[in-house]
């Protein structure tokens, strides 16, 4: 089954749909993988690459019974598609009807990317996720680019200076990338999004998540959101207009499948913040969330730099290229391989995803019923019956056994106490205590210090090889010797093994290149 790939023309467009590590994984597949000349060059993947990973160069990648891009096809591209094949990229179908029905006049399968659904199974496939990590921390890196001062504070002997104060709207992937990196650039972080659902994960990323008092949720499924009513947009606004004389970063990330992107910072939000704040609008794409906002091009207004690239997955392509060729390699594989394709409906990824099937339009997908309700349990029913009279003295049986058992312990210490010589007591006070001491300091260390507190064990089993040693030194085949020989032992295990788990967690900080 042959695969072509073809280079990308958009403007600005430096991503491409395979990468040498990819072409490996499809020519596995059973793919006849054909890659056009330079494809792959903007991205810093060599020809030379792609034939080392099993690829045949090409002039022609359109001539295949499977294409796959990364940007929707130009009228001028569908004309070059074989009739019958199928084409895998994104779509936006939505919003580019002619040419889903260029496509269709030709018995083309489509697959959108960017209609894969966003269930769990689907992760590995979802194009629209990965990209938007990518945007969310390469907004980041332009906004610091055009911010004139540190994200981080600054302590020197000539002066200070204070964090930058950023605010980011909509929590979602490429929300929470922008914050986690920012805040690893040392700025204080707020975050905003109308699911309150997503307020955790923007704490866990450092970010400080700003509530509307309103009963009112816009979550729209499928990770959107929903178009809010006029009173929650009202409480929202004064809360931008609040929050932008306080920030110097704003970063705007809200969309609505199907439509416009709604204005979230309008002029006044822009005029109200300080000169040199910086603003960088994802959704520049769909119009944008910032009313001044002018797609593709870096404005600005009474002093604040508006940001409004449409590119800035591209702006990291190998990255991007390697996350998006892993995404349609688990997408290729999810149609069954080469040798066993099958554009299943009933699959709910393929189904979803699918725009026409062989030409017939299918898109959207029906949607799934609601679940039934849950049937009400009946209440239980409370007898008198012996039996369950009968279940308390089963709990007082059960303490009477206790109690036994603490009387059973008092004696044994007490007899221990009486004809036991001096130095085992203070033995036996000492491992008592030690226990006990163990027990609650472990029990009460935070589970992330648990690696660091495995180091300090080491150093306690070191002390138990020493008495183990002085024990068993002696040479003389007894009790103490035999436990000290078993001490050793068994201290040595524990030494190696929290060695090795120390170090592997440690390498997980090192730097790629150390």
């Amino acid at each position: 089954m042959k695969l072509g790939v073809p280079h990308e023309r958009n403007e600005g467009e430096r991503r491409v749909a395979a990468t040498p590590a990819s072409v490996k994984k499809m020519v596995g597949f059973g793919f006849d993988v054909h890659i056009e000349h330079g494809a792959g060059n903007e991205s810093s993947f060599r020809d030379a690459d792609y034939i080392e990973a099993g690829a045949a160069l090409t002039e022609n990648p359109w001539d295949a019974d499977v294409v796959i891009k990364v940007n929707p096809p130009t009228l001028d591209e569908v004309e070059k598609l074989r009739v019958g094949g199928t084409l895998i990229s994104l779509v936006h179908p939505a919003k580019n009807d002619h040419i889903v029905q260029a496509m269709a006049a030709r018995g083309i399968t489509l697959l959108a990317l960017d209609q894969v659904p966003r269930i769990t199974r689907a992760q590995k496939m979802d194009v629209l996720s990965s990209m938007a990590n990518i945007a969310g921390y390469r907004a980041i890196v332009e906004a610091s680019n055009h911010y004139p001062g540190f994200f981080g504070a600054q302590i020197t002997a000539a002066g200070k200076s204070p964090p930058a104060q950023v605010l980011v709207i909509g929590a979602g992937v490429a929300g929470l990338a922008a914050i986690g990196a920012a805040r690893g650039m040392g700025a204080v972080v707020k975050a905003f999004d109308v699911r309150p659902a997503v307020k955790e994960q923007v704490e866990s990323m450092g970010g400080q998540f700003l509530m509307l008092e309103f009963d009112e949720s816009g979550d729209g499924g499928g990770g959107y959101a929903k178009t809010m009513s006029d009173e929650f947009i009202a409480a929202e606004m004064a809360l931008f207009l609040e929050q932008a004389k306080q920030v110097q970063v704003v970063l705007t990330t809200a969309l609505i499948p199907g439509r416009r992107a709604p204005i979230l910072w309008t002029r006044e939000h822009v005029e109200a913040m300080a000169p040199g704040s910086v603003i960088v609008d994802l959704a520049a794409a769909n119009g944008g969330n910032c009313e001044l906002t002018e797609p593709g091009q870096v404005v600005t207004h009474n002093g604040v730099t508006i940001i409004g690239y449409t590119d800035l997955t591209s702006r990291l392509p190998n990255v991007a290229s390697q996350f998006f060729a892993t995404n349609l390699v688990h997408l290729l594989d999810e149609c069954g391989k080469a040798d066993g394709w099958d554009m299943d409906m009933e699959n709910e990824v393929l189904r979803g995803s699918t725009v026409l099937n062989k030409g017939e339009l299918i898109w959207p997908p029906p949607r799934k019923p609601p679940p039934p309700p849950k049937k009400e349990e009946p209440a239980e029913v409370v007898t008198t019956e012996p039996a369950e009279v009968e279940k308390p003295a089963a709990k007082k049986e059960s303490g009477t056994w206790r109690h036994i058992l603490s009387l059973a312990l008092a004696v044994l210490f007490t007899v221990i106490g009486v004809w036991a010589p001096i130095e085992f007591i203070q033995h036996v006070t000492v491992f008592a205590l030690a226990c006990f001491v163990g027990w609650q300091v472990v029990w009460n260390v935070n589970h992330a210090l648990h690696t660091p507190l495995m180091s300090v064990t080491n150093a306690i089993s070191g002390i138990i090889i020493v008495g183990g040693l002085i024990q068993a030194g002696t040479g003389e085949m007894n009790l103490a010797g035999i436990l000290g020989g078993a001490a050793i032992l068994f201290a040595s295990i524990n030494v190696a093994g929290g060695f090795l788990v120390t170090q592997r967690m440690l390498a997980m900080f090192r730097r790629g290149d150390a």
